[in-house]
């Protein structure tokens, strides 16, 4: 079972309408956001990743789903996994701190539990207020897709510490203290259709906009702003920025790239300069089960 098969199991359970029919990062109910993230060690991030790039990375990714819904944090609940290593722990709370601190936000709460023998499991859920809070299920035929940033900074960071632990640079930095897209999400929370987080890949995310708008979705990969190879840098993942559906003459308040257009129909299809391009496979990041 993947990580969308499960979802399909838990979807019929989700019927208050906050939920969102499970079609979406985050809950909204009122005024309110709520988004839940976790990070596991080996899978999120690496084990030798310093604890204070750790803290900074569980917060830094639950406001990224707070700034695609033009939210402002209010504050978050922690889930912690105690180890056996107390320096570890005290310097995750100091990076934490200043996280909390840099991104104005509040530790409300949560829960704490030990489990020396396993990987550590650090969740986090953030509140936020919005008076909008657009879907990724808004998206109209004709609208624009268009992204923010630069896309594969992150992905090829993740590389340069596979290879050394010791890499340094703008990539790892992009890659272990993403910067989630608070003030651009607000300034085009009035202005999109729909908006979402670049996460899991650019091409599965952008795939996931389409599917739940009920729309066909063709992306110029010529247009999208990326740093190294282009089908590395569109299913890596881990870019945290923000991708949204928006008229094509809409004014935008921020600097984006249009990337592709969604239409009627359903799929998402690639060209380039020369025509179609075949879809890679796999298109993102997904997560399966542990194979028996």
């Amino acid at each position: 079972m993947n990580e969308a098969d499960f979802l399909a199991l838990l979807r019929p359970l989700a019927t208050h309408p906050a939920a969102r029919g499970f079609a979406d990062d985050a809950a909204v109910l009122g005024d309110l956001v709520f988004t839940h993230d976790m990070l596991v060690e080996g899978v999120h991030y690496l084990s030798d990743d310093p604890p204070g790039e750790v803290a900074w990375k569980l917060l830094a990714v639950n406001l990224s789903d707070l700034a695609a819904k033009g939210a402002t944090p209010v504050g978050v609940l922690m889930g912690y996994t105690l180890g056996v290593d107390t320096a570890w722990d005290k310097a995750f709370v100091t990076g934490l701190s200043c996280a909390l601190e840099h991104f104005e936000t509040a530790l409300l709460g949560g829960d704490t539990v030990s489990n020396p023998a396993a990987p550590r499991v650090l969740s986090l859920t953030a509140i936020g207020r919005s008076s909008i809070a657009p879907s990724r299920s808004g998206a109209q035929a004709g609208d624009a897709l268009y992204v923010t940033g630069t896309i594969g900074m992150a992905g090829l960071g993740l590389a340069e510490l596979r290879e050394s632990s010791a890499a340094t640079g703008e990539n790892v930095e992009r890659y272990r203290r993403p910067t989630p897209r608070l003030s651009e999400g607000r300034a085009l929370g009035p202005i999109v259709h729909a908006m979402m987080d670049v996460s899991d890949g650019l091409l599965i995310d952008a795939q996931r906009m389409a599917a739940a708008s009920n729309l066909a979705l063709e992306i110029d990969i010529d247009a999208v702003p990326i740093v190294g190879e282009w089908m590395a840098a569109l299913t890596a993942g881990d870019d945290y920025e923000l991708l949204f559906a928006a008229a094509p003459d809409a004014a935008l308040p921020v600097n984006a790239s249009r990337i592709g257009t969604f239409a009627w129909g359903t799929g998402l299809t690639l060209c380039d300069a020369s025509g179609p391009v075949p879809l890679p496979n796999p298109l993102g990041w997904l997560h399966q089960a542990a194979a028996q």
